[in-house]
């Protein structure tokens, strides 16, 4: 089957290409904008990508075209369509469908699927947990929204089970049978709760149909298409209709919303992990070393690199959705001391030395909405004071680049949310909202800049040596991660 994927270049599309070209597909693309680490995974699989939306690419005749949610009937200022491309197989009445869609029909189909669902943690939790069934021998196929350090790609089918009987000497047949009935191989997605297509309103994990379902959190955000919390909740319990009897959900205890959703009708199995006191899962320890405890027992421990707490409550989950395709805990828990994390979570891209003094470091992490800014600069600070280096500052430089910031819907919430930064920088370009405004109670802590350059001028002057430079953002950020170095290195 030749794919034409509108739309590829984003972390669902992208792992969506991967998977179907080790499928065997003929698979193609096209895009706009298109940045790393994407882009790179693409190429390096030899996908052909084509920029733009170009009603000519018509001409490929693909068997399918494979439409992804950046994808509208919007039109421009002079009355063109945004995506002359998508008018076309329109007009033409070419066969299409989501992603979504297409993954549930060829690849997810007679596999266990383990879903990770939340507003924050999703793809650091998905790739804990395949990287733990994968130390388990389990081989699993997986989608994560983002390029997992022990795997290097996004996406991958995985070894299914009736592979792995067939192994053992059986007959064909019987293999294939074995595998369906009891044995189905484990493929784990990171579930996410924004819309399937233009043309599919769904939240994109009501296709999933998982076996196992973890709902990490729940709080307001993709303001641009739910008009409150009330919405979403609406749609994570979907995704909890689907799960069936014999199914398992791995919910964070003490959560509210999610409380609500559960209310709202539950058919499964439910364990609970967090600090609450209805949590069967629960951790004992600083963040970066902890014991794993079932009820009153420990029946694990980790002791990693990573930080925050909320990376202690993504290991729960892990653990505990682990548990239930037979990965003991304490294998679990022994996993992730290995687990490396996500490209773009906390990544350390580069250290510059000044004279008399530690390197400045720059790290690069995916926070866009306050929540995740806040445990992210949170769970450093802890690991710093941990570390007995209380005395080294955090900078914040970051862009308000998603849907929900865009419109300015959590402004108020940034200065909390920044409170472990000495300093904090925003690149405000493309908004028509006050930024500086919603910062103020920051007074000289913070400043804004329109353009890339100047704010990376203005970090280079302020950095000291020993500070922890964080640049933040759902997107490419103006590759400011190599221009801040650079500027550093020649200051």
């Amino acid at each position: 089957m030749h794919i034409h994927i509108l739309g590829i270049c984003g972390t669902f599309m992208g792992g969506l290409a991967a998977l179907a070209r080790e499928a065997g597909h003929r698979v193609t693309g096209c895009d706009a904008g298109v940045y790393p680490p994407m882009s790179t995974q693409l190429r390096e699989l030899g996908i052909e990508l084509i920029e733009g939306y170009g009603a000519d690419q018509l001409a490929l005749a693909p068997d399918m075209f494979v439409i992804g949610n950046v994808v509208s009937r919007a039109r421009l200022a002079d009355g063109r369509p945004k995506f002359p491309l998508m008018e076309a197989i329109l007009d033409a009445g070419a066969p299409y469908t989501s992603g979504p869609q297409w993954l549930a029909e060829h690849v997810l189909q007679g596999r266990h699927v383990l879903a990770v669902a939340g507003t924050h943690g999703k793809t650091t939790t998905t790739s804990m947990l395949t990287w733990v069934l994968e130390q388990a021998g389990l081989q699993p196929g997986f989608l994560v929204g983002g390029v997992p350090l022990d795997f290097g790609v996004s996406a991958r089918l995985g070894r299914g089970a009736a592979e792995a009987l067939a192994s053992t000497g059986m007959e064909e047949a019987a293999v294939a049978s074995a595998a369906r009935a009891s044995h189905p191989a484990p493929f784990v997605i990171e579930a996410d709760e924004y819309d399937t297509a233009f043309f599919d309103k769904r939240s994109k994990f009501v296709h999933y149909r998982p076996r196992t379902a973890v709902l990490n959190n729940l709080e307001f955000d993709h303001a641009d298409i739910f008009d409150n919390l009330a919405a979403i909740e609406r749609q994570f319990h979907h995704l909890v209709r689907t799960v069936p009897s014999i199914g398992r959900l791995v919910v964070h205890a003490g959560e509210q919303s999610l409380k609500r959703v559960l209310a709202q009708g539950c058919w499964s199995e439910v364990t609970r992990f967090g600090e609450a006191p209805e949590a069967q899962w629960r951790a004992r320890g600083a963040a970066h070393a902890f014991d794993v405890l079932r009820g009153d027992e420990v029946v694990g421990r980790v002791e990693w690199t990573l930080s925050g707490q909320h990376n202690q409550a993504n290991a729960l989950a892990a653990i505990a959705a682990a548990e239930h395709v037979g990965v003991a805990p304490a294998q679990a828990a022994e996993a992730l001391c290995r687990f490396r994390n996500v490209r773009r979570r906390m990544e350390l891209r580069g250290e510059v030395v000044r004279p008399g003094g530690e390197p400045i470091r720059v790290y690069d992490d995916f926070a866009h909405h306050p929540t995740a800014i806040q445990t992210t600069l949170d769970g450093l600070r802890q690991r710093l004071d941990a570390d007995g280096r209380q005395g080294e500052r955090i900078v914040a430089i970051f862009e308000p680049r998603s849907n929900t910031m865009k419109l300015g819907t959590m402004a108020a919430q940034l200065p909390d949310s920044l409170r472990d930064a000495a300093l904090a920088f925003c690149h405000t370009a493309g908004l028509d909202w006050d930024v500086a405004g919603a910062l103020a109670p920051m007074a000289e802590r913070a400043a804004c800049f329109d353009n890339v350059g100047s704010l990376v001028e203005a970090v280079a002057a302020a950095a000291r040596p020993g500070d922890h430079l964080v640049c933040m953002s759902n997107g490419g950020f103006g590759g400011i991660h190599g221009k801040l170095i650079a500027a550093l290195q020649a200051a």
